[in-house]
């Protein structure tokens, strides 16, 4: 969650005018009517400062920023890892025909090589699967190309409007369609699998023609300490990748129909 930030309003008014005597040796009576606008005038004034007292809150959405998303890809992977587990459990070899999720090992290690650290891996969660998913064979390699449509959010944050209700905002900081995804209608790019950031890379290298998967890279495999306009340091990612097309290097790339 985002930290408030409580920041002075600065408050200019009027001095207050104070009634002097004429020149004449007695003083002049002033009447009711222009004691009552006297008073309310001060009282204005009194009031106008004692409001100036109060304070403006305002959200910073990237407070504790690195802290907050290693925590949050923390805890995906803990889904992952306990519905896998899960799904192991209950139906053995055939777990993954039960499971959406999955978790993959950077391409960057040795996949023999076991390791503990959760950075080394992506997190996936497959919202539909082309006809070979999981077929090696018809994977791409980092030497190939990709034809695919994507969006890209920042981890979700929460904050407080100022009627004491959290919302929930997940800014999007890129994408290659607009409005409710569809196959028919989001315009795909083409893309070398090898020219993304490695968490990316890894997934791509994961997929077959057909798959529709949530990514979720730790900042580790995305741009770590580097910053953008788009992407603040430290960010955990997540895409929405859906695979049209893989061109194994040097076969050509056919003209998108």
């Amino acid at each position: 969650m985002g930290r408030r930030t409580r920041l002075p309003v600065v408050c200019h008014y009027a001095p207050a005018i104070l009634l002097k005597p004429s020149n004449n040796a007695s003083v002049k009576l002033i009447d009711s009517k222009h004691i009552m606008r006297t008073f309310l005038f001060l009282l204005a004034g009194l009031s106008l400062t004692t409001s100036c007292k109060d304070e403006i809150t305002t959200w910073d959405p990237y407070a504790n920023w690195q802290n907050r998303n290693a925590e949050w890809f923390r805890q995906v992977s803990d889904t992952a890892r306990t519905a896998i587990a899960r799904a192991k459990e209950q139906y053995g070899d055939d777990w993954a025909s039960h499971c959406e999720w999955r978790r993959f090992k950077t391409i960057q290690k040795n996949p023999n090589v076991q390791s503990g650290n959760l950075a080394d891996t992506i997190c996936v969660k497959i919202i539909q699967s082309g006809e070979h998913a999981a077929d090696e064979h018809f994977m791409p390699n980092a030497n190939d190309s990709v034809r695919l449509s994507y969006r890209a959010w920042l981890m979700p944050t929460q904050y407080d409007p100022g009627d004491g209700q959290l919302r929930t905002e997940q800014r999007v900081f890129s994408q290659t369609y607009y409005g409710a995804f569809s196959t028919t209608t989001a315009a795909p790019i083409l893309m070398a699998v090898a020219s993304t950031v490695e968490g990316f890379s890894t997934a791509l290298q994961q997929m077959t023609e057909g798959d529709d998967w949530l990514i979720y890279i730790p900042q580790e495999q995305a741009y770590g300490s580097k910053a953008s306009d788009a992407v603040p340091a430290y960010s955990t990612l997540l895409y929405r990748v859906y695979i049209q097309g893989i061109y194994a290097n040097g076969s050509g790339v056919p003209d998108l129909k």
